[in-house]
């Protein structure tokens, strides 16, 4: 739900429990609506940085789909995750295509790549996420979120 949705519902939510006939408590509405619309933009605080190192990505997809990952889960399109050689299963990465600025937060949840000097092997989903996806390949930063 994006937040312009969220703040239509909340708005009509308000106005649905209004007496008809209160015109002091119409008066008085806008200020908590005010306050509401505020916190939507408070900043959300993000995960800390543990590592950061760059290298070239490449990423697995139909050939595997269906397949038991190392940590023993069922590899599907669209998976935000990704195979890496040493981090903790679960470990969040976020990775940044260098070639083009774009990034996602993936999940590791298998081991690789096992092809040349590649740093990580990526999800079907995050791939298309990084617009690696008709490329197969790119360069790319790792950072290790806490």
């Amino acid at each position: 739900m994006t937040p312009s949705t969220l703040h239509r519902l909340v708005l009509s939510a308000a106005l649905a429990a209004l007496p008809l006939q209160s015109s002091v408590l119409a008066q008085e509405l806008p200020q908590p609506l005010l306050k509401l619309t505020a916190a939507r933009d408070v900043a959300v605080e993000q995960p800390q940085v543990r590592s950061i190192s760059e290298g070239e990505a490449s990423w697995y997809g139909p050939g595997f789909f269906g397949n038991l990952t190392a940590n023993g889960e069922i590899y599907r399109p669209g998976t935000m995750t990704a195979a890496h050689r040493t981090l903790p299963f679960g470990t969040r990465v976020r990775v940044t295509n260098l070639w083009n600025g774009r990034s996602a937060v993936v999940r590791i949840n298998d081991r690789g790549p096992y092809a040349g000097a590649r740093v990580i092997d990526l999800g079907h989903g995050a791939a298309d996420e990084l617009g690696l996806f008709h490329s197969g390949i790119a360069q790319v930063k790792l950072e290790v979120l806490q």
